[in-house]
Parts: structure tokens; C-alpha cells; sequence
């Protein structure tokens, strides 16, 4: 398979351009960090006293009070308008698949900021769906803005502490019938912020990933190129370049597979790939390919009828979906040491049931030993 970039699927992202591991100080000021409480005076400043400079996510909530969401609002709440419009979509639909309606569980966050979490468990057609957003406020230490300057130059390294901002939508989708893929998709947004609330630095990251149990070529070729298509309306070499950084991004190091059969994936996405409306249209297009490129498959094939055995292989191949999150998924990882975090919000991603059999192969010309030489040598789907 040749040289692996791992990196995590964390709303933030934690991993770096490069390839390379992001080192404990860089973790400790990316997504899902607890921020300082935002402290709101109870009263005027007294005797010449000064009023601490407000926090990004008390300029963002009186922002969004006095004047609501626009196209020259800040990228901050712009992102999180769009991810929360979409996560609504998204939810109404999978509804109208299955029948039966998703938990939504809303919560906050200390520091600023919170999320909604949408699951569905033992419907018709999803065993287990989740459907989240989350929009986080912080601040990073020095150590950790040192460290970022590696990707991102426009990180002043000479301040103590900046405060930032994370939102994405992520959601995955376990489906009851084999012949169903699961599904992957993470949009996140990043951004740090001076003392008087301008941007200091930002970046996009994200992508989507279909895993089947039995491979239809027809299907997966059909959501590679609805990617492919939102891809080359933004730049043509797009597509190539993240369909590639998908297949080394979920690699099951320890199997020498891939999780799947790709999709596209990409972090650290900022001004020295393109400018700020370029690539939050490139975001919002690849967001508004999911659903026509996913849809149609759960359509076709959730109806189709399948045995003991075949139901055995998609709990063997859930295993391995559930050792990539656990084992190599950094993001996963960090979230669960992380002071306060949402467990369960978390582990939304994990199915509902798995299999982990002893010594298990596949038999020789059989469907499911067709899947596993896919996955160990990723093919150019269009």
C-alpha cells in the first residue's frame, strides 16, 4: 500500500497537511477542548476598573441576537447556519426513508457554544444512524499555537493565547440490510481569533466515504462520481487529490485494508490553497452531493433479501469499521481523554452490533473475498 498518511476525523482535525502525527501540545488546543467559562459581568466596572474585552462567542451570540445570519456575517456563523440547515435536511430525509423518527438530544458547552446530536436506533431501514453538529469556543495555549504555525503562518506566535472557534456536521449510518453501505460524511470549519474578535487563522476539512459489506460496482462508481462532480465544478485536480488522501486516510494499519471504498477527505484546507468564499462553496457543494449520491443506493438495496450468512459477513466487516475508530482514529482517542466530553455523542459513530470471529476467511471466488481485495488495493472508481 506504500506509505500511509493517518489522519483523525475530528470536527477540528488534528492531524497535520503533511501527514505527519500532531504532537500532544497541538492536540490539547484543537476540537473538543474544554474553553475557559464565559464570564459575564454582573455589573459596571467601578472606580476606573476595565471591563475584560468580550469573548468571540459573546460578540458571535450578540451578533446573532441584533442581526441575525448573513452573507457578510462571520465565517463562524455562517458555518454553523449551514451545518445546522443541513443537518435538518439530512434528518427529514433519512426520516422519510426509514419511517421512523430520530432522538434529538441538544446540549451546551461551558466555554461557549454546544451541539445536537440526532440518533436513530433499530429502525426499518438504519440499525443504528446518527446525524450531529457541534459548534465549539476555546482557547488555545502558546505551545499549541507553536505547534499549528507549522500549517498555518497566519498564527501569531508571539501571543500567550488565542482564543478559536470549531463547528462541523458529521454523521454515519449503519444500515440493517448487507447490501446497504454504510456511510461516513465530517464538514468542520476552524478558525482562531485576535483580541478585538478578527480572524486570526482558519481552515476547512472533510469528507465522505462509502463502506460496503458486498461490493454492486454500479453503486459505488455512482457516488464517486457525484463527489467527482462536485469536485471539478471547484477545481478539476480536486477529486484525484482527496480521493487519494481518502484511501491512505482510512487504512486499517493493522489489517492492511482500507476501512472501505473511499470517498474523498481533506484538512487544513485556508488561503494558501484558495480564498475564504472559494472553499467554504467548495464545502457546501460536496455537503449538497451527499444525499443525491447516498440516497438512491439505500433505495435500491434495502429491500433486497439476504441470508444468515451474508448477515454474518456484515457484522464481521462492522468489526473492523469499529477497530479503525478505536485503534487508529486519533480524533476518537483524544475526544474520550478530553475533560467533559460528550461520551455518547463520541461513540455515536460505532454500530449497534458487531462480530469479531477467530481466524475468519473468506472463501476463495466468493463475494466477500472480492470485497477484501478491493480494500487491500484501492480502485480508480471513475
Amino acid at each position: 500500500m506504500g506509505d500511509r498518511r493517518y489522519k483523525t476525523a475530528d470536527p477540528a482535525g488534528l492531524t497535520r497537511k503533511d501527514g505527519g502525527r500532531r504532537t500532544e501540545d497541538e492536540d490539547s488546543g484543537r476540537g473538543g477542548v474544554t474553553g475557559d467559562p464565559i464570564q459575564q459581568p454582573s455589573e459596571p466596572p467601578k472606580g476606573g476598573q476595565q471591563m475584560e474585552a468580550p469573548t468571540i462567542a459573546q460578540r458571535d451570540a450578540l451578533n446573532k441576537r441584533e442581526s441575525g445570519v448573513s452573507a457578510s456575517s462571520p465565517m463562524r456563523l455562517r458555518m454553523e447556519q449551514f451545518i445546522k440547515e443541513n443537518q435538518e435536511k439530512i434528518v427529514k430525509a433519512l426520516e422519510g426513508v426509514d419511517g421512523r423518527r430520530f432522538k434529538t438530544d441538544k446540549w451546551d458547552r461551558p466555554g461557549g457554544g454546544g451541539g445536537i446530536t440526532c440518533v436513530l436506533q433499530d429502525g426499518n431501514v438504519f440499525e443504528k444512524a446518527g446525524v450531529n453538529t457541534s459548534v465549539v469556543y476555546g482557547t488555545l495555549p502558546r505551545a499549541a499555537i507553536s505547534k499549528m504555525r507549522v500549517n498555518h503562518k497566519a498564527l501569531d506566535p508571539d501571543v500567550e493565547s488565542l482564543e478559536f472557534f470549531a463547528a462541523g456536521l458529521s454523521l454515519v449510518l449503519h444500515p440493517i440490510n448487507p447490501m446497504v453501505p454504510t456511510v461516513h460524511l465530517n464538514y468542520r470549519y476552524f478558525e482562531t481569533a485576535n483580541a478585538d474578535g478578527s480572524t486570526n487563522a482558519w481552515w476547512f476539512g472533510g469528507g465522505t466515504d462509502l463502506t460496503p459489506s458486498y461490493l454492486f460496482d454500479e453503486d459505488v462508481i455512482a457516488f464517486h462520481r457525484k463527489i467527482k462532480d462536485a469536485c471539478d465544478a471547484h477545481d478539476k485536480n480536486y477529486y484525484p487529490r482527496f480521493k487519494q488522501w481518502c484511501d491512505d486516510y482510512f487504512y486499517v494499519k493493522h489489517r492492511g485494508e482500507t476501512r472501505g471504498v473511499g470517498g474523498i477527505f481533506f484538512d487544513d484546507l485556508d488561503e494558501t490553497e484558495k480564498d475564504q468564499e472559494s472553499l467554504f462553496s467548495f464545502v457546501q457543494s460536496c455537503l449538497g452531493a451527499f444525499l443525491p449520491s447516498y440516497l438512491p443506493i439505500v433505495q435500491k438495496r434495502k429491500d433486497l433479501p439476504y441470508s444468515d450468512r451474508e448477515k454474518q459477513w456484515q457484522q464481521l466487516r462492522r468489526g473492523r469499521y469499529v477497530e479503525f475508530n478505536l485503534v487508529h482514529d486519533r480524533g476518537t482517542a483524544f475526544g474520550l481523554n478530553t475533560p467533559g466530553a460528550r461520551i455518547e455523542s463520541i461513540l455515536m459513530s460505532l454500530p449497534l452490533t458487531a462480530r469479531w470471529q477467530y481466524q475468519h476467511e473468506p472463501e476463495k471466488g466468493s463475494r466477500e473475498e472480492r470485497l477484501v481485495s478491493v480494500l487491500k488495493k484501492p480502485v480508480d472508481w471513475v
